[in-house]
């Protein structure tokens, strides 16, 4: 099996026949880069026979790359257009038939996907990055790792650690499945059109086995939201609105073994987990 990957020429015209202008309410920015692409399947350790679901494929250059490794492919597209136009794509670039599914849905709204994929890989929209990484996380816990491409902000926050100023309610919640960490640099000049941000890729592991069950995670993930919406205060203060009084907050917190005067970005996933389990049904998620 040989695929050959698109070109910027090939990108454009793809555009141009479809009416399609990348606009900024979707977030589109098309990558042209052939070595960009690869980089990415590579950095996902994207294998052969394995399955792989891709959000957002657009034109489908990243698609390509990971059916080129050899994996076969169930991409979610929300433009009706791009998502009808990508099997022919697929096909005039030497994909065999059934190793690409195209899912012409909202990512997130989706519950289901085709074929269980283990490995998510994507180019993620700016403005949905965070929403639509819990959303899968959250639903789809047959994926195990992953690689996207976001803006590099948002790859920062989502990878920090507890203590530094960028971590906040995203760090901890992508911690509750797994591990994060920064896993390449892309040039801005990838991509078409030229974005006015930069672009990091960042790749998780996901955790074996279920860190709690769906209460315990919505509760905990409450109290996160909680600590971060005020997060210069000291978590007794931060937390007062959701455990009645910071005099209650002091009691919940001291019992899970976190300190009251503690702020929420000194905290582990763990902590927070903690004070959901402390915390019990006086807080629902």
């Amino acid at each position: 099996m040989t695929v050959t990957l698109l070109g910027a020429t090939e990108i454009r015209r793809l555009a141009a026949e479809l009416d399609v202008t990348p606009t900024k309410k979707l977030g589109q920015n098309f990558v042209v880069d052939a070595n960009t692409v690869r980089k990415i399947v590579h950095a996902a350790r994207v294998q052969p026979g394995e399955h792989v679901v891709e959000v957002g494929p657009g034109l489908g250059s990243l698609t390509l790359a990971i059916l080129e490794a050899g994996a076969s492919v169930a991409a979610v597209e929300i433009d009706h257009r791009l998502a009808a136009r990508l099997p022919q794509t697929a096909a005039d670039h030497g994909v065999p038939a059934g190793m690409l599914t195209v899912v012409d849905a909202d990512a997130l709204r989706i519950t289901e996907l085709p074929g269980s994929p283990t490995v998510l890989v994507a180019n993620l929209p700016y403005n949905v990055s965070v929403p639509v990484l819990l959303h899968f996380l959250e639903n789809f816990d047959h994926l195990q790792r992953g690689v996207v491409m976001v803006q590099a902000e948002v790859a920062e926050r989502i990878a920090a650690k507890p203590g530094s100023k960028i971590y906040g309610a995203p760090s901890v919640k992508a911690a509750w499945y797994g591990e994060w960490r920064l896993a390449g640099t892309v040039s801005r000049q990838v991509f078409w059109p030229v974005p006015n941000v930069d672009s990091l890729l960042v790749g998780f592991d996901r955790a074996e086995g279920e860190r709690g069950p769906v209460e315990e995670r919505r509760r905990t993930f409450a109290i996160v939201d909680a600590a971060f919406n005020q997060r210069r205060k000291m978590l007794r203060q931060a937390l007062s609105g959701i455990f009645g009084s910071s005099a209650a907050a002091s009691e919940i917190l001291t019992a899970a073994g976190v300190a009251p005067t503690a702020r929420g970005e000194d905290l582990t996933v763990d902590d927070y987990q903690r004070i959901a389990q402390h915390a019990g049904a006086v807080v629902k998620g």
